[in-house]
C-alpha cells in the first residue's frame, strides 16, 4: 500500500481541492448570473473519474495521461472562474461575451435534448460526406499511386485543388445541388476528400519494393496486388490522411451547416452568436471539443485495431 500517498497527494487532486475553495471568495458584481453548484458539481465528477483511475489503472502511463489531462481541466476552471467571477481583471468590461463556466454548464443541462439532436445531425452531415470521400479517395489513390505515369500528373492536379479552400465552392453547390443539405455533404466530401487521396498516394508509393516484388513472383493479379498486398502495407499512411480528413470536416462543421441547416452544432453556435447569446454559443463551442475527442479517440482505436499486424 506504499503507492497510496502518491495517487492520493497529486497536483490534479490539489487543483481539484483549490477549485473547491475559490468558490468561498465573494463574486464580484457580474451581468450574468453563475452557478456555482454546476461547477462544484463537475469538479466532483471529475476527482471521482481521477481516484477511479488512479486506483483502478495498472498502467502506470496511461493513468498519468489521464489523469494530467483532468488536472488541466481543474487549471482551466480556476482560471476560468477566477476571470470571469471572482475578480475584476482587465476585459470584464466583455462579460457577455465571457461568461462564468457555471452559467455554461447549466445552459448544458437546460438544452441536453437539444444538444444530443444537433450532435446527431452534425454527425450524420459529416460521415455522409466523410465516408463518400474516404470510399472514393482511397481506390483512386491506390490507381494512381501504382500508375507512376498517371499519378505524377494527378500529383500535380491534386496539389493545385486541393490548395483551394472548399468554403469556395459552396455558391456553386447550391446552385448545382438539389438541395441546401447536398451542399452541405459536398463541401465535406471536398474537404475531406484530398487528405485521404494524397495520403493513399504516397503510402502507395513508400511501398517496400521487396514485398511487391515477392507478389510478382507469384503472379497475382492486379485487383489482389492493389488491394491484398499494397493496400494492407500503405495502412499506416493512410490512416494518417484520414485522420486529417475527419479532422478538416470537423473545422468545415460550422461553414457548412450555415449553408441552409435548421439544426447541428454548427448551426447552433453560429444562431446564437449571431443573437449576442455567447453563453449557449460557448456552450456550443464546447461540445464540439467533447464529440471531437471522442469521435478521433474511437478513431484511433479503430486504427490500433486494424494495424495491430505492425506491433
Amino acid at each position: 500500500m506504499k503507492w497510496m500517498p502518491k495517487r492520493i497527494f497529486t497536483i490534479p487532486n490539489a487543483l481539484f481541492i483549490v477549485l473547491l475553495l475559490i468558490q468561498l471568495i465573494p463574486d464580484k458584481t457580474y451581468r450574468i448570473e453563475d452557478r456555482p453548484l454546476y461547477t462544484v458539481l463537475l469538479a466532483v465528477v471529475l476527482e471521482v473519474i481521477i481516484l477511479a483511475v488512479s486506483f483502478l489503472v495498472k498502467d502506470g502511463r496511461l493513468r498519468r495521461t489521464f489523469t494530467d489531462v483532468l488536472g488541466v481541466i481543474f487549471a482551466v476552471l480556476i482560471f476560468w472562474v477566477l476571470a470571469t467571477i471572482k475578480f475584476d481583471l482587465p476585459g470584464n468590461a466583455k462579460q457577455a461575451v465571457f461568461p462564468p463556466p457555471g452559467a455554461v454548464l447549466e445552459k448544458f443541462t437546460l438544452d441536453f435534448s437539444q444538444t444530443l439532436i444537433n450532435i446527431r445531425d452534425s454527425l450524420a452531415l459529416i460521415f455522409r460526406g466523410y465516408l463518400i470521400a474516404v470510399v472514393i479517395a482511397i481506390p483512386l489513390g491506390l490507381f494512381l499511386g501504382w500508375n507512376l505515369r498517371i499519378g505524377a500528373a494527378a500529383g500535380y492536379i491534386s496539389k493545385f485543388l486541393s490548395s483551394i479552400s472548399p468554403i469556395v465552392y459552396i455558391p456553386y453547390a447550391i446552385v448545382l445541388l438539389p438541395t441546401f443539405r447536398a451542399a452541405s455533404v459536398f463541401v465535406i466530401v471536398v474537404a475531406s476528400f484530398w487528405p485521404v487521396l494524397a495520403s493513399t498516394m504516397s503510402g502507395v508509393l513508400n511501398v517496400e519494393k521487396r514485398i511487391i516484388d515477392s507478389a510478382k513472383t507469384l503472379c497475382v493479379g492486379k485487383f489482389t496486388m492493389l488491394f491484398r498486398i499494397i493496400l494492407p502495407a500503405a495502412l499506416p499512411q493512410i490512416f494518417i490522411g484520414c485522420n486529417q480528413g475527419l479532422s478538416v470536416s470537423f473545422i468545415l462543421l460550422t461553414s457548412a451547416e450555415m449553408i441552409g441547416a435548421r439544426s447541428g452544432l454548427g448551426y447552433y453556435v453560429n444562431n446564437y452568436a449571431n443573437f449576442g447569446n455567447y453563453t449557449s454559443a460557448l456552450a456550443g463551442v464546447i461540445t464540439i471539443g467533447i464529440v471531437v475527442t471522442v469521435i478521433t479517440f474511437m478513431f484511433n482505436l479503430l486504427q490500433r485495431y486494424l494495424l495491430r499486424w505492425k506491433q
